[in-house]
């Protein structure tokens, strides 16, 4: 894949791609991916000539899975996933093979409402052409699993809330066999694991490096921090947190890596801040500040992945 992967950036007729980005984290496809409203967690297709990512309600009680693809130097404009729209879906990933996604979804199992996150899977059957969801129901728990993320020899990694963990959720792995039926899931353990909210992990696809969206720790600026954690051997060593302006004082969470790893999408609530107004504003400079990327909502960010070396 080239390198030339997305900065997405607004522009007359729709995003075009932009080229060079430093190491300061920039928003992906301002006011098209990154709008006034609540954008999430971008995945992008193994071929990087499709984005996926999420449109939520600001309660996060909504979150469907829409996808841009790139038609020359633009992407066009966002469309909701043929197997999304109408339960709550998200934390879109893809196998290592590239014939089969994951995400998490609320959507009733067997006809039998949920009120918890379980994984399911759709098969690529073509362009733009899905197979209907089917539940995994060998990963599943009576409690809330998250962000789904493969390393490239099929071992899955997941967040879950599940009974037994160090935590209120912590991360497990699970290996996918040929027959696309999952392993039983393994706590991956202390130290990636603690009494604080371990919940969505990116493992590197030779599983050396993982990043982690980590609530409660003591050395947190918000309310979720992300966390690099490198294994030593068999071990894992203890996850660092990772330094502004990576983090902030909102929440920061959602790590991908590009299909090519040189790019890092997060996703961030980071605002404003706090500081004070060097001047009033007038209803327009406050029409625009609420209507526009910064108002607190999330939104999707992209720097280069050099940040985590």
């Amino acid at each position: 894949m080239k390198a030339w992967l997305v900065l997405l950036a607004a522009c007359g007729g729709g995003p075009k791609l932009v080229d060079t980005v430093d190491l300061t984290p920039r928003l992906v496809g301002p006011g098209w991916i990154s709008t006034a409203d609540d954008d999430a967690h971008a995945t992008l297709s193994p071929d990087g000539n499709t984005l996926y990512f999420l449109r939520d309600t600001p309660s996060f009680d909504l979150y469907t899975i829409l996808y841009t693809r790139r038609d020359g130097d633009h992407w066009s404009k966002p469309r909701v996933a043929p197997f999304s729209g109408q339960f709550p879906d998200g934390d879109f990933a893809f196998a290592p093979d590239g014939k089969h996604a994951y995400f998490v979804s609320s959507r009733p199992v067997d006809g039998v409402a949920r009120a918890d996150t379980e994984i399911w899977t759709v098969d690529i059957l073509g362009p733009e052409q899905w197979s209907e969801p089917r539940h995994v129901a060998e990963l599943g728990s009576t409690g809330d699993e998250w962000f789904p993320t493969f390393a490239s020899d099929g071992t899955l990694y997941f967040g879950s809330c599940r009974d037994g963990g160090l935590g209120g959720c912590d991360i497990y792995r699970s290996h996918r066999n040929g027959d696309g039926t999952f392993t039983p899931p393994e706590n991956v353990g202390a130290p990636i694991n603690s009494p604080a909210n371990e919940i969505e992990p990116l493992i590197s696809p030779d599983q050396r490096f993982m990043v982690i969206s980590i609530g409660g720790r003591p050395d947190s600026l918000g309310s979720y921090d992300l966390y690099l954690a490198r294994r030593d051997g068999d071990a894992w060593q203890a996850p660092v947190h990772l330094p502004a302006p990576i983090n902030s004082k909102g929440w920061d969470f959602g790590p991908r890596l590009s299909p090519d790893g040189r790019w890092f999408f997060f996703t961030s609530s980071r605002g404003y801040g706090n500081e004070p107004l060097a001047k009033r504003l007038d209803f327009a400079e406050l029409e625009h500040r609420l209507h526009a990327p910064g108002n607190g909502l999330r939104d999707i960010y992209v720097v280069d992945s050099s940040v985590l070396r």
